[in-house]
């Protein structure tokens, strides 16, 4: 079995913006550069011939490149607990329309829809057991943070191998926009 997302990969000096707002929260499990992205779709757990499929659909995808802007930041909660802090993606018409596609060939594939409302955002910790200690003052340092804009020319098909060390992901497939 194969654990998959669909995600668009950031520029190393994007990844390297956000990691330095990595800090000074308790409890907080930072993510590590390398592993920051914009999810498109969460997958799971699939075999290799529907990892295949999946692959064949997402490669038939057509948008145009586009620019995107990291502003800001915020944190989701469940029954009032927080349980991961994330760096907000400026809404953008072809990343709508992109998410929709990346959506669409899933379940076209045999998935089922995601439930969830579409977030555009990059995780940069999670909490095991909820938090609230410092996160408001976290974000109120951070929430005037803005990245230049970066060219977003693919996106990626990612296995993800879960380890004592954290994750770690792997690219399996590239997917090209149109320039």
């Amino acid at each position: 079995m194969l654990r998959l997302f669909i995600a668009v990969p950031l520029p190393e000096h994007i990844r390297s913006d956000l990691a330095g707002l990595c800090s000074g929260v308790p409890d907080a499990k930072w993510v590590a550069a390398e592993n920051m992205h914009l999810t498109l779709r969460f997958i799971g757990e699939v075999g290799r011939g529907d990892a295949d499929d999946i692959h064949q659909a997402l490669s038939r995808i057509r948008l145009p490149a586009f620019d995107l802007v990291v502003s800001g930041v915020g944190c989701f909660e469940t029954r009032r607990k927080i349980h991961s802090l994330w760096a907000s993606v400026e809404k953008h018409e072809l990343l709508s329309r992109l998410r929709e596609k990346v959506e669409s060939a899933v379940v076209r594939e045999g998935l089922e829809p995601e439930r969830r409302k579409f977030k555009a955002h990059i995780t940069l910790a999670r909490f095991r057991k909820g938090s609230g200690g410092r996160i408001g003052t976290f974000i109120e340092n951070n929430n005037r943070f803005r990245t230049e804009p970066f060219r977003v020319t693919y996106f990626t098909l990612f296995r993800s191998h879960l380890g004592n060390q954290g994750p770690h992901y792997e690219p399996l497939a590239e997917y090209p926009l149109d320039e």
